[in-house]
């Protein structure tokens, strides 16, 4: 190797490990700054974050930052939780239609069958009783019809067997769905469900010309209750605040757990100061409520939450308005918290 091939092998070998070492650093003093665990899956974390691979999560990072919430484990395993649940939401929900469409046209196959051999079998016991009536020459004939009528009706219980086989599954299939998109912590929908219910409110608001209102409401440092009472403590302060804003919900007003500490609401035939009202008389009562953690009579202090509201209907996308409840409910917190904020109309 030439002199200056060695020396232009140092440069590159230096200029990596420079590099490394940069990319180390910053991985190093993400974790540092919010006193996170140091394991494989903060690691990565903070990788994606750092360098931009995940734009969607370093988003939702700054707007923490910004609104001063703590950037903690469990709130980095919910966000992850919750990309992994989209992504995976579309595939299980063809496979559970195809599923779904299979077994109907399975049942409704069987039940044509199990009528025709019903039918068949009445044929054949007529034409034996008629050959039996007229003589001895028959008597074969007979024994043989009597045979394959005995397979009728053995296909004819199968098919009943099978049927009902098949509505058990129905049933169970129909329970695991409504399970899928229920909360298990505090019986609301979950966030695909509340995907799903956006999306056929929005599709009857426009059919119906008829206003719409998506709010976000996140529970306002939830991270201290967990702290000083223990995270079996925060699940019921979850289910409270979970119950309080249920008291809201009917026919056209939907309310869900929309992962972590936040709670989505939507509000069909509402405007948007409507919505707000309604939002924020929820917030005003549980905010005059003081409760005390029964395991310990210790209370919890005031139990508040910000909220962010959007007029669906006036952003060109759908999405942008989610987006725009989101930046709200922000805005909430870094203006003092324990209030809602409307989200600003796009400009036109």
């Amino acid at each position: 190797m030439s002199g200056s091939q060695q020396s232009n092998s140092e440069d590159a070998a230096g200029a990596s490990w420079d590099d490394g070492r940069s990319r180390l650093d910053a991985i190093s003093s993400f974790i540092l700054t919010h006193e996170l665990e140091v394991n494989s899956f903060t690691l990565a974390t903070a990788y994606e974050i750092v360098f931009g691979n995940n734009e969607t999560l370093a988003t939702r990072v700054a707007q923490r930052v910004s609104a001063r919430e703590p950037v903690t484990l469990d709130w980095l395993q919910t966000i992850a939780d919750e990309a992994a649940e989209e992504e995976n939401a579309p595939e299980l929900q063809v496979l559970v239609e195809e599923l779904e469409s299979t077994m109907g046209a399975f049942a409704r196959t069987a039940s044509d069958a199990r009528n025709a051999t019903t039918q068949y079998s009445s044929a054949l016991e007529q034409h034996a009783r008629g050959l039996d009536q007229s003589g001895t020459d028959a008597k074969q004939i007979t024994r043989v019809v009597k045979e394959v009528l005995s397979h009728t009706r053995t296909l004819e219980d199968e098919l009943d067997r099978s049927e009902r086989e098949v509505h058990r599954l129905e049933r169970r299939l129909a329970d695991a769905r409504r399970d899928a998109e229920v909360d298990y912590l505090t019986g609301l929908p979950n966030r695909r469900a509340f995907e799903m219910i956006f999306e056929r409110e929005l599709n009857l608001a426009c059919e119906k010309d008829e206003p719409l209102c998506v709010a976000f409401c996140d529970i306002d440092h939830f991270k201290q209750v967990n702290d000083v009472h223990g995270h079996e403590a925060g699940d019921r302060v979850l289910r409270y605040v979970a119950e309080t804003l249920s008291s809201i919900s009917g026919e056209r007003c939907h309310v869900a757990r929309h992962g972590g500490e936040e709670f989505g609401a939507i509000f069909r035939g509402l405007d948007v100061m409507e919505a707000w009202a309604a939002i924020d008389e929820v917030r005003d009562k549980l905010a005059g409520q003081r409760l005390v953690n029964r395991a310990t009579d210790v209370p919890f202090g005031q139990i508040t939450f910000s909220a962010g509201v959007a007029w669906v209907r006036a952003y060109s996308q759908p999405r942008t308005a989610l987006r725009a409840a989101d930046d709200a409910l922000y805005q909430a917190k870094r203006t003092g918290r324990n209030r809602v904020v409307i989200a600003e109309l796009p400009e036109h």
